[in-house]
């Protein structure tokens, strides 16, 4: 070998830590998987495929996303350890699951304190939600952009619920939450802690009466077969906050990390625009599907204020949990 042709090797090693002549760090390419716990065909489901496809577009396939649906990976009760260990580089854990880590995040479960979707968008694209992402953002992972479920509907087999005492004395199925324990409480019904798994069984056989959902919930799993009412009253709401793995975006150069974020906003339109669809798509079926049987009643703009009136008598006690200030802040979003 003569001495150009050692140099030239020696060059090489030095300069691109055995990459390989000619190689360059910028061209190593970094693989997502993309773990979520709901079915492809829901309007997360969709959004994830959505940005795998475009962030792949986008970066000349520098950043490789691989989406794992229907919890095939890991079910969104272990997300955050997965995440620590770098097993998972990304996911979309519904709201309550980041309650144990930051209490802020009870917020989203006050009842009546989103006047409507454009109110809780400009709630979660602006301080208000940069706050609680920042709180995140301290726990080990980088919380990024906000994914809908949608607005929560009261739903049940005895007497519609219609205003607040409508509710009393009924066994209603809530989750793990101490919001939605005071909400139950304070309209007389029964609070009773159920896993989703176990909601249409318990509602079949009487162990709950009530329970509460967004229209996706209700009409996917059936419980029109077993309430015979549901009440349009958008009382609560259900949403995702899309997640990163802290080592995973350190590691991601500030070029491929802003085509990750561009990636990631046109899917949160993408997945807003699918959820808000599938949502008058399900009220549609609901309306005018024989098979289904379950009433739709929509309140009315008294009723609703005396549902107001109620709920917000009980937000002081949201106070210690949540913070005064973070409440007012919403209220005060225009």
């Amino acid at each position: 070998m003569n001495n150009k042709m050692s140099a030239l090797i020696l060059s090489c090693i030095i300069g691109f830590g055995f990459l390989g002549c000619g190689e360059n760090k910028t061209q190593e390419s970094y693989k997502v998987k993309f773990a979520h716990v709901v079915s492809a065909n829901t309007p997360k489901g969709k959004a994830a495929d959505f940005f795998a496809k475009r962030v792949n577009e986008l970066s000349g396939g520098k950043i490789k996303v691989e989406v794992f649906p229907s919890a095939q990976l890991v079910d969104d009760d272990k997300v955050f350890q997965e995440l620590a260990r770098n097993n998972i580089q990304m996911a979309a854990p519904s709201f309550s699951k980041f309650t144990p880590i930051a209490k802020e995040f009870n917020i989203w479960d006050i009842p009546f304190l989103f006047r409507d979707t454009n109110h809780l968008h400009k709630v979660m694209d602006g301080e208000v939600g940069q706050i609680l992402k920042d709180i995140i953002s301290q726990k080990g992972v980088v919380a990024l952009d906000y994914w809908d479920a949608g607005f929560k509907q009261f739903s049940t087999n005895k007497k519609p619920i219609i205003v607040p005492e409508d509710a009393k004395g009924q066994k209603m199925r809530i989750m793990s939450s101490k919001v939605l324990e005071e909400q139950t409480k304070v309209i007389g019904a029964i609070p009773q802690v159920i896993p989703f798994g176990e909601v249409y069984s318990s509602l079949s056989t009487g162990v709950v009466d009530a329970a509460e959902n967004p229209l996706s919930n209700f009409y996917n799993s059936k419980f029109y077969e077993v309430q015979s009412s549901v009440t349009l009253s958008n009382h609560g709401y259900l949403g995702y906050l899309v997640i990163v793995s802290d080592k995973f975006w350190k590691q991601l150069p500030d070029d491929l990390r802003e085509i990750f974020k561009q990636a990631l906003h046109e899917a949160t339109e993408f997945e807003r625009e699918e959820s808000a669809k599938e949502e008058k798509v399900f009220l549609k079926k609901l309306e005018k599907d024989d098979t289904t049987k379950t009433q739709i009643i929509t309140i009315n703009d008294e009723q609703k204020a005396l549902w107001e009136d109620t709920m917000r008598a009980i937000y002081p006690k949201f106070y210690n949990i949540v913070g005064q200030d973070l409440i007012e802040k919403v209220i005060q979003v225009q």
